[in-house]
This record gives structure tokens, C-alpha cells and sequence, in this order.
């Protein structure tokens, strides 16, 4: 599982990783198996671990006072999952994270984030690189959630992320675009979309 997080930081880093850098890496994340339908984080807890994923998929949800589930998030191999407000601040998180799919992940604690953050230069670039396309991709759907139609979010999200949608059962992506499923459905059927 590490082979696959060392490739991955390795984007990020204009040097080759050091044994020392891939040693302190192995020290500073822990491996998790997560069952399909387990919780990683639950409404009320502090987000302790954040995760990369290695294998699996992953959703971020809250359910508001009607007992709607509202996606926030959605994960897959070499993307990030986890609570931000709550593993930085060390607050309880109003998030949900469960597997979509068994999961393998690699887990840190904030300890462990900041410990690499000091003694690895590629974790610090990987943190920037990742700060800026957060920024983006937020911008992005801020945008999309006030002024596109249902049609023209979904044809967005299936642009930028053709490889989540067939991975993400239809309820959980209308429920991340913000629209309702038989919504979803009729745009799909309208324009023969996947």
C-alpha cells in the first residue's frame, strides 16, 4: 500500500523521494481496511485520521432535518477523504464518511500531517498542489450550484469526472450535483448520457 501513496507524492516532487523521506512516510500513515457500508468518520465525532485512498470508493455526507442525505464529497483511488475543519481544528465534524466500496486506505493524524509537512519536501509541495485545485474545484461547483441547470451540472460533473460517474450509484452523484434522482434520470434520458 505504500508503493502506491510514494508513486503518488512523487507527482509532486521535482527530486526523487529519499529512503529517508519513504521511511518517514511508512512511519506517519497507518493502513486501513474499511468494509463496504463502514464509517470512517460519523456526525459528532472529531475527524482523528485523514485518509488517502488506495483502493475503493468513498462518499462525504451530512443529512439535514428531514433526514436527506446531501453529498459534499466523493472519492476514489489517489484522491483524499476525510474532514478538514475537523482534523485541523480537532472539532466534532457534522460530516458522514463511508465506503462506497471496500476500501484500502492510509491514514494520518494530524501529528503525522505536520511531522511530514516539516521533514518531507514533497508532502509540503503535494499540500499546496492540493490546496489550489480544492480552491478550484470549490469555485467550480459554487458556481455550478447557483446558476447552471440540473442538465448543464451533470453534463459538467461527467466532463471533469468521467471516471466517477459509472462509479457512483445515481442517487449518491444527484444528491452531490444537488438535484433529485428522477431529475437526474430524465436529463440522462434526454440527452442519452451515461
Amino acid at each position: 500500500m505504500y508503493d502506491a501513496y510514494i508513486n503518488y507524492l512523487q507527482k509532486f516532487s521535482s527530486r526523487p523521494l529519499t529512503e529517508e523521506d519513504k521511511e518517514l512516510i511508512r512511519q506517519n500513515f497507518t493502513p486501513v481496511r474499511l468494509g463496504k457500508r463502514k464509517y470512517i468518520l460519523q456526525n459528532g465525532d472529531v475527524c482523528k485520521k485523514f485518509a488517502f485512498i488506495v483502493k475503493g470508493a468513498m462518499r462525504m455526507y451530512f443529512v439535514d432535518d428531514k433526514g436527506l442525505e446531501h453529498t459534499v464529497r466523493l472519492g476514489i483511488k489517489d484522491w483524499w477523504m476525510g474532514d478538514r475543519e475537523s482534523f485541523i481544528n480537532q472539532t466534532p465534524s457534522r460530516f458522514h464518511i463511508d465506503a462506497l466500496e471496500q476500501c484500502d486506505l492510509l491514514c494520518m493524524t494530524l501529528d503525522n500531517a505536520k511531522e511530514l509537512e516539516k521533514k518531507v519536501p514533497a508532502f509540503r509541495q503535494m499540500m499546496n498542489k492540493l490546496d489550489e485545485r480544492n480552491i478550484m474545484a470549490n469555485e467550480r461547483r459554487l458556481t455550478a450550484a447557483i446558476s447552471f441547470t440540473a442538465e448543464k451540472r451533470y453534463i459538467d460533473f461527467a466532463d471533469c469526472y468521467p471516471e466517477l460517474v459509472d462509479r457512483f450509484p445515481q442517487h449518491v452523484i444527484a444528491s452531490y450535483l444537488g438535484i433529485n434522482k428522477d431529475t437526474l434520470s430524465r436529463v440522462k434520458r434526454r440527452h442519452n448520457l451515461k
